[in-house]
């Protein structure tokens, strides 16, 4: 199906197919190559016509072009034995200019006499670096915390109830349960690898509370309900996640518009991996991860995690299935930093959308 429906990227106002590849262990990226589809000439003038804004500069040599890059990418961009870049500067008549390890500054600069020899070599960077990031173990994810005081107290009577009828299934013990000061809703996943890319991903957040947050809410609250379980799977017997729903009805159907349009800006931005059509808006409670990364954030990034390990849910989903978490105010949609806890036990965060 990737080949039917390949994955679209879009970098600034350009769109571009990413091309299905049959990837192999032995990977690395910094042996891709770079081609054009197509005569050198055809690429450049359909740069032009979607680049004519960018802020290239007149210089006594020609033209410039900086770019914000994280310096985690220059591998990248230079290549195996500097092949990448050799070519890209012989393709497009360019010189680019890569900050030498030490440098504070994260820019790196495009030279040239022809602009759309300048526009061609940005174009293919931003390609190179969309495809690089997508690959990395996210480092930030998009969350809305669930874990009031009240929630949490039903949280631990669910846990203490649970644990006390079912310890003995397969696979199931105390150690798959969340903590419950980081129950929260997750509305996708990010990689930040710089200061540059987290207060990019602060704007465009700062944007959707213009755009779609406060135009949807109107300066009213948002109360959900946090009621009954379900599965990631077809299987009760082969369960590797199990959480609670936000139960349906008008107030759902705001949060789910807010959410989806927040995940297609970041996903359109090439910072948040695009995982599901729509957010699903679950809050996980069990999950066999928990073993491994507290976080409970599957990660396909990670190599070693195709494999997840199961346990038999049947019996609790029989019995709770219908469970009352109660209810959530939804007053704040967070960018969490992975791997972090704040002085609350929550994420620590980036920044923060402060809903009414």
């Amino acid at each position: 199906m990737d080949v039917l429906k390949p994955t679209i990227l879009q970098i600034g106002n350009r769109l571009y197919r990413k091309n299905y590849l049959k990837e192999s262990e032995s990977y690395n990226p910094e042996d891709e190559q770079l081609y054009s589809e197509g005569p050198i000439t055809d690429c450049l003038d359909r740069d032009e016509l979607c680049d004519s804004s960018l802020e290239i500069v007149e210089t006594k040599r020609g033209l410039s072009l900086s770019l914000e890059v994280p310096n985690f990418f220059y591998k990248f961009i230079i290549g195996k034995k500097g092949e990448t870049k050799r070519r890209l500067e012989t393709e497009t008549h360019t010189q680019i200019l890569i900050p030498k390890m030490g440098d504070t500054h994260e820019t790196v600069v495009i030279n040239g006499t022809d602009r759309k020899g300048v526009i061609s070599a940005k174009t293919r960077i931003d390609v190179l670096v969309d495809s690089v990031r997508q690959r990395q173990p996210f480092t930030h994810f998009l969350s809305i915390p669930v874990c009031t005081e009240h929630i949490c107290k039903r949280f631990e009577d669910f846990k203490a109830e649970v644990l006390e009828k079912f310890s003995g299934d397969r696979g199931f013990d105390a150690s798959l349960f969340q903590n419950p000061k980081r129950l929260h809703l997750t509305l996708g996943t990010l990689v930040l690898l710089s200061d540059a890319d987290i207060r990019r991903a602060t704007n465009l957040l700062l944007d959707c509370d213009q755009e779609i947050i406060k135009p949807t809410l109107q300066d009213k609250s948002l109360t959900v309900q946090i009621c009954g379980l379900e599965y990631m799977n077809d299987d009760p017997t082969e369960v590797d996640v199990l959480y609670a729903k936000v139960q349906k009805g008008e107030a759902c159907k705001r949060l789910q518009t807010i959410v989806d349009y927040i995940a297609e800006k970041l996903c359109n931005s090439g910072l948040m991996k695009k995982e599901y059509d729509r957010v699903k808006l679950h809050v996980t409670v069990l999950n066999t991860l928990m073993r491994k990364d507290p976080t409970g954030i599957f990660d396909a990034a990670r190599p070693g995690t195709k494999f997840r390990e199961s346990f038999d849910a049947s019996g609790m989903l029989r019995t709770f299935k219908d469970f009352d978490f109660g209810p959530l105010c939804v007053d704040s949609i967070h960018l969490s930093q992975r791997h972090t806890t704040s002085k609350s036990g929550y994420y620590e965060s980036a920044s923060i959308i402060e809903l009414p």
